[in-house]
């Protein structure tokens, strides 16, 4: 890499892009030896130096006699994100995955999990524990939040300043190989959450020698945008290019998620979503199985596009918060926020999700006050990540609450269903699975003075909604800094074998087996061919042709009270919530039920 620290025959070479400094000091700690060294200042705001320096060596640069910083590309701190960085020799891990190409899209089934709340521990050497639990649930992928170094001990990920980091408090460099490493002899993927809009509010010295990498005329909510159309924005794209480079290629991650790219701003060409996703096709994507997925508000069919082969052109998939949305709205009835741009007609939005890809393909968001998404009817439904809870969608809630703490189990069942067995590959929320009874809270661990603006502005933040109007309720919401929020949102891991979660955790198997053994390998080639009709809003019909020709049917009543008697599609059912209500030329759908069929 051009960036940091790189161990060569002839020494280890330190390189600092810092275009806003005179002079850079190279502080170098090896056993009990501490050095300074003056850098060679190069074309174009660079610094170099090359210096004996084994693996382990800690390093900081000083700029201008003064303020002394981390490498931004740092590939690891252990001491947190205002110290030193430690020198990592890239050829040291053990790999023993040689014969691992990853899997195909199609295969997908994502899990995606927190490290620091998934297991007690909260390691990368202590996720390794629950890995054949996931395979035995039928996951063929697991998802990381954000592992990114972040200041302070705990966080979700999404303040990370440090990219090229894994975040101490999970383990070492080689813990999240070793992590990845028994994830593929499982068959299982790994992909990885990378945040390439914005870093954290603390602990980034960008701005003190490198304000280059802002462009202060595009605002975002972080502040001024990261610079990818400005003076300088070369090196900047490169930065992040090379990062999601490194994650492929030195750890062996079978994709990325992008987390909110409707956040990147560039308004220049090629935009950088489409020179990145293109340089990691023509890399490592040559020789392996890579999955690039984005999140993405704006809903931007032009990303999710497919050759003549049905190979993706830029992003492989998009996560699709209009199903989440949606269906959210026909089980539970909220219609806050952004819920109620769905409101008038769930159902219908829910069915056009599964058959059409977005909810809203240019049509007028409310919430918004402006026209919102592309159409998307011309995709197959792999550009579509489909799922009812996630990290945001729970986390983002005041008390963090899951769906089974707001559904009737029922209704609930019966949109899992709709999911799990659509052709798009579906992403379950760690614990979703047994329903866990935890929360997962929004968790930090940032200066006091940070710190105390975080929890004011997490309060004033739903203060807007009648149930957190009063002081007392505002004072209910949990203080993110506070250790017991972290504590409470880790997963219980007792729970899937006591009742009822153990009934919930039997159901999740049930439908991820259907859809390896019944579903997985017609998906390939899958063409655009999905259709819907809902019909007294609450019956939905659902057709999809499948890649081999075969026909899909989906007939889901949302009804809680009311059976309905509809007409029976031909073939054969691979699943049904009540198979004593089918019989005959007619099914009838008891209240909260599915039936899927499979023709051909």
């Amino acid at each position: 890499m051009p960036f940091g620290a790189e161990v060569l025959a002839s020494g280890t070479r330190f390189r600092l892009w810092a275009p806003a400094a005179r002079e850079v000091e190279l502080q170098l700690a090896q056993s009990e030896s501490r050095s300074q060294l003056a850098m060679t200042a190069q074309d174009g705001g660079w610094f170099e130096a090359l210096v004996r320096a084994p693996a382990g060596a800690r390093y900081a640069f000083c700029i201008d006699g003064g303020i002394v910083v981390p490498d931004p590309a740092s590939r690891s701190n252990p001491d947190d994100v205002h110290e030193p960085s430690m020198v990592v020799d890239p050829e040291g891990h053990d790999w023993q995955d040689e014969g691992w190409s990853g899997r195909p899209w199609e295969e997908a089934v994502l899990y995606e999990l927190h490290v620091g709340a998934f297991t007690p521990e909260g390691t990368f050497a202590a996720a390794i524990g629950r890995l054949d639990y996931l395979a035995r649930l039928g996951v063929t992928a697991i998802e990381l939040m954000p592992v990114a170094a972040f200041p302070g001990k705990r966080n979700w990920g999404y303040d990370g300043v440090l990219p090229f980091a894994p975040d101490a408090s999970y383990g070492a460099p080689d813990d999240l190989k070793r992590l990845i490493d028994a994830a593929h002899a499982r068959s299982l993927m790994v992909l990885l959450d990378v945040v390439y809009n914005h870093f954290g509010p603390e602990g980034n010295y960008l701005h003190a020698y490198a304000p280059q990498f802002f462009n202060r005329e595009h605002p975002t909510p972080w502040g001024a945008a990261i610079n990818m159309d400005g003076e300088g924005s070369r090196t900047v794209r490169d930065f992040f290019i090379h990062n999601a480079h490194f994650w492929l290629e030195e750890y062996r991650f079978d994709g990325l998620r992008f987390d909110a790219v409707d956040r990147i701003v560039d308004e220049g060409s090629p935009h950088f979503l489409v020179e990145i996703t293109s340089r990691l096709r023509e890399g490592p994507g040559r020789d392996r199985h890579i999955h690039l997925v984005f999140e993405n508000d704006r809903n931007q069919a032009s990303y999710l596009g497919r050759d003549a082969k049905h190979r993706p052109l830029h992003a492989t998939a998009q996560w699709n918060d209009d199903v989440h949305h949606s269906a959210h709205v026909v089980i539970t009835g909220e219609a806050d926020g952004y819920y109620a741009d769905y409101a008038d007609r769930p159902l219908w939005y829910f069915g056009r999700c599964l058959a059409e890809g977005f909810g809203y393909q240019g049509e007028i968001s409310a919430y918004r006050g402006e026209a919102r998404g592309e159409p998307s009817v011309h995709l197959s439904p792999a550009a579509f990540v489909n799922f009812l809870q996630s990290h945001d969608q729970v986390g983002n809630r005041a008390l963090g609450e899951r769906l089974g703490q707001l559904v009737e189990a029922r209704a609930l069942r019966a949109a899992i269903a709709c999911v799990l067995l659509s052709p798009s590959p579906p992403l379950l929320f760690m614990g979703e699975e047994f329903s866990a009874s935890t929360p997962f809270l929004f968790f930090c661990d940032f200066g006091p003075d940070l710190a105390g603006a975080v929890m004011r502005g997490r309060r004033r933040e739903f203060g807007r909604f009648e149930r957190f109007r009063g002081p007392a309720a505002q004072a209910a919401i949990p203080d993110p800094n506070s250790p017991d929020t972290f504590q409470r949102s880790k997963l219980v891991w007792r729970e899937p074998e006591l009742a009822p979660h153990s009934d919930w955790l039997a159901f999740y198997r049930e439908c991820l087996q259907i859809r390896a053994s019944k579903l997985a390998r017609r998906l390939f080639g899958m063409a655009p061919s999905g259709s819907f009709n809902v019909e007294r809003e609450t019956v939905l019909y659902v057709h999809w042709t499948l890649g081999d020709g075969a026909h899909l049917h989906l007939s889901a009543n949302f009804s809680p009270v009311e059976a309905h008697r509809v007409e029976q599609p031909a073939g054969e059912i691979i699943y049904a919530t009540d198979p004593t209500g089918v019989a005959g030329s007619e099914q009838l759908l008891l209240p909260c039920s599915v039936v899927v069929r499979l023709a051909g």
